[in-house]
C-alpha cells in the first residue's frame, strides 16, 4: 500500500499587513512636503508635528490615508504617527469611513476668565445661530487672551471682546487669517542698542562669568513658574558635556497666562537677543523656540524675525528653529515640550535624568521662558542693581502680571515683585470692575490656588505663598467677585486639568476626572476630597496632577461660608 505523503501549504502574505497605499496619497504628500527621495533630513522624527501641521493646513483636518502616506514617508510605523496626531488638540483626523469637519472651526474659549465674561452663553448662541454644515462650535481652553474675553478664534483669525454678531460677521466674510500685529522691526531695534550685548558677548568683551554674576545680583530667576535662578540653571547645563541645546518655551497654556505673548508682540527682537546670549552662554548647537499654535500671527512675527537675523548675517541660516505646538497645556513642563520637539506626543519625562542633563535629542539642554530671557539684554545694559532695586514687602525685582477678571484694566502690569493684590488691583488694575466686591483672587492661574479677599495683603512672589497651599507660577491674576459662582468656578477648573491631562500617569488621568465628579455633586465631602488630592500630589509625574487640586483645596479652606451662602453643601 503506498501512502502518499502530504506537504503542508506553507502560507505567506503576497504583501504586507495593513491597507493598501494609494499611489496617489504617497505623490500627494510629497508635492506638500518635498521628496524625501532626494531629500532624506525630510524624513526626521523631530519634523513628524510639522508634517503634520502642514497636511492639517492644507485639507482642513487630517484624513487617515494622509497618515499612512506620511508613515510609509518617514518609514514610520502607522502606529507612532497615529498616536502623536491624536494626541494634539488641534488635528483632527478623520477615519476613511468618517465625513470631514466642516470647512470652518470656531473655537470658544472656555477658561476662568472667559467663563466668567459668559462665554457659555455665546458659544450657546453661536451653535443656534451658525449653520453646524458649514460651520462647527467647539470649546477651547486658554488662548493667552485672557485680558479681553470672551474670546472667540474663527479659523486662525481671534475676536476679542467677541459677541454672537462679530463672530456670525466674521464667518460670512471669510476673513479667517491672523490679525495683524505691529512689531519692532531689526533696524528699529539695533538703532535703540540692540544686539550690542549679543556682539559684545561674541567679541570676548563680556564673559560668560560676568554675565552670569550679573544675572545673580539681579536676582533673575524663571518667570514660567518655577522661579529657578536663571544663572544657576545655565551653570548646571555648562557643567555637561556637548553638544548641548537651547529651547525656549513660549508654551503659555496657564489659564490666566498672557505675558509672553504681550512682549513677543512688542520687541521680538529684544527677547531673541535674550534668547540667543543664553544659547552662546551654554554653546548651543541650536537654537530651539516652542510657540504655541494659539498665536498664528506671532508664528509670522518670528519667522520675518529670524529672516532679518540670517538675512543681517547675526545667525547662520538654520541655527534659530521654530516649532509650533499643536494645542497642549502639558507642552508648558519642559520635558513634554522636549518630548513634542522632537515630534513625539507631549508626554513628561521621568526625572532624573533632569533636561539639563538629558534633553533634547538626548543632549544637555537649557530650557528658559520667554520673559526670562526678554529680560537680559535690559539686565545688562542698566544694571542687576537697577532689576533687583525694584520691589515691595521685603521683595526684590520686577513681575509682569497677566491680570484679568473682576477687573477694570485688566491686561499686562509690570509691578514691583511684592506688591499685593489689593495694591495692584487699584493701582494698576483700576480698581474692581463696576458693581462687584473683590471675594478671592487666584495668584498664579488655574494650578496656583485660589485665595480668598482676606488673603488681599500677602506679597505676590516666589515663596510667599506656600504658607497659604499657593503660589504666584507665571503671575497669571484672576479676579473673582461676590458675584462669580464658587462651584462653577471649581468644575471649570478641574475640567480644565482633566482635559489636558497627558493621561501617562494613573493618579492624574484618573484623579482629576474623579475629582470632578465629585466637584459636580450637591454636596462636597471634604475627606474624600482630601484623600483623593493627597495621592495626586505625592503620586502624580509632573505638576500638573500635583497642582490640580490646589483650587479646590483652597476653596474647602478659606470659602466654607461662601460655598454655603451659594447652596453648596461642604461636608466634613
Amino acid at each position: 500500500m503506498t501512502v502518499e505523503t502530504v506537504s503542508p501549504q506553507r502560507r505567506f502574505r503576497g504583501r504586507p499587513r495593513g491597507r493598501d497605499l494609494p499611489p496617489v496619497a504617497l505623490a500627494s504628500l510629497r508635492q506638500l512636503l518635498g521628496d524625501e527621495r532626494s531629500d532624506p533630513e525630510l524624513r526626521r522624527r523631530d519634523l513628524l508635528i510639522e508634517h503634520l501641521h502642514l497636511i492639517q493646513d492644507a485639507h482642513g483636518h487630517l484624513p487617515l490615508v494622509a497618515l499612512r502616506a506620511l508613515a510609509a514617508y518617514m518609514n514610520l510605523p502607522m502606529a507612532t504617527v497615529y498616536e502623536t496626531a491624536t494626541f494634539y488638540a488641534h488635528f483632527d483626523v478623520v477615519h476613511d469611513d468618517q465625513a470631514p469637519p466642516p470647512a470652518v472651526t470656531v473655537r470658544v474659549c472656555d477658561s476662568l476668565s472667559c467663563q466668567l465674561a459668559g462665554a457659555a452663553t455665546l458659544k450657546a448662541q453661536l451653535e443656534a445661530g451658525l449653520d453646524p454644515q458649514a460651520v462647527r462650535v467647539v470649546r477651547a481652553p486658554c488662548m493667552g487672551r485672557c485680558d479681553t474675553a470672551p474670546v472667540v478664534e474663527v479659523g486662525h483669525h481671534h475676536l476679542s471682546f467677541a459677541t454672537a454678531e462679530g463672530v456670525e460677521a466674521v464667518v460670512d466674510t471669510g476673513h479667517f487669517h491672523p490679525e495683524a500685529i505691529v512689531w519692532q522691526r531689526l533696524a528699529d531695534y539695533r538703532a535703540a542698542g540692540g544686539y550690542a550685548l549679543l556682539a559684545d558677548c561674541r567679541a570676548g568683551g563680556v564673559t560668560v562669568e560676568s554675565l552670569m554674576a550679573t544675572l545673580e545680583r539681579a536676582n533673575l530667576r524663571g518667570l514660567g513658574g518655577a522661579g529657578f535662578p536663571t544663572f544657576k540653571k545655565w551653570h548646571f547645563v555648562r557643567q555637561e558635556p556637548g553638544p548641548r541645546y537651547c529651547a525656549i518655551n513660549a508654551d503659555e497654556g496657564e489659564p490666566g497666562t498672557f505675558k509672553d505673548r504681550y512682549y513677543l508682540e512688542r520687541s521680538p527682537h529684544r527677547f531673541l537677543e535674550g534668547a540667543l546670549v543664553s544659547a552662546w552662554a551654554v554653546e548651543a548647537e541650536a537654537l530651539y523656540l516652542y510657540l504655541r499654535d494659539e498665536y498664528p500671527g506671532l508664528h509670522r512675527v518670528l519667522r520675518a524675525a529670524i529672516h532679518e537675523l540670517e538675512t543681517a548675517g547675526l545667525v547662520p541660516a538654520g541655527y534659530i528653529v521654530l516649532r509650533r505646538g499643536a494645542g497642549a497645556y502639558i507642552c508648558g513642563e519642559e520635558s513634554a515640550m522636549i518630548e513634542s520637539l522632537e515630534g513625539k506626543p507631549g508626554k513628561p519625562r521621568h526625572r532624573p535624568p533632569f533636561v539639563a542633563q538629558k534633553g533634547l535629542f538626548g543632549q544637555p539642554t537649557l530650557v528658559n521662558n520667554v520673559e526670562t530671557v526678554y529680560w537680559i539684554p535690559e539686565i545688562w545694559q542698566k544694571g542687576a542693581e537697577w532689576f533687583a532695586g525694584h520691589g515691595r514687602h521685603g521683595r526684590t525685582g520686577l513681575r509682569s502680571f497677566s491680570l484679568s477678571g473682576r477687573v477694570r484694566r485688566p491686561g499686562v502690569h509690570l509691578a514691583p515683585a511684592g506688591i499685593t493684590l489689593s495694591e495692584l488691583v487699584e493701582e494698576y488694575g483700576g480698581g474692581m470692575a463696576d458693581g462687584h466686591r473683590l471675594a478671592g483672587y487666584l495668584p498664579g492661574g488655574a494650578s496656583g490656588g485660589i485665595l480668598p479677599a482676606s488673603k488681599a495683603d500677602l506679597p505676590l512672589d516666589f515663596d510667599t505663598l506656600q504658607a497659604e497651599g499657593c503660589f504666584i507660577g507665571s503671575a497669571a491674576i484672576i479676579v473673582l467677585s461676590d458675584q462669580d459662582d464658587l462651584k462653577a468656578v471649581a468644575t471649570n477648573l478641574l475640567a480644565f486639568f482633566a482635559d489636558e491631562s497627558c493621561g501617562q500617569c494613573t493618579p492624574c488621568r484618573v484623579g482629576t476626572e474623579k475629582m470632578l465628579s465629585l466637584l459636580e455633586r450637591d454636596e462636597w465631602q471634604v475627606e474624600e476630597l482630601e484623600r483623593l488630592s493627597q495621592v495626586m500630589m505625592d503620586a502624580s509625574i509632573c505638576g500638573l496632577g500635583q497642582a490640580a487640586p490646589n483650587p479646590v483645596l483652597g476653596l474647602l479652606k478659606d470659602f466654607r461660608g461662601e460655598l454655603a451662602a451659594q447652596n453648596v453643601i461642604v461636608k466634613g
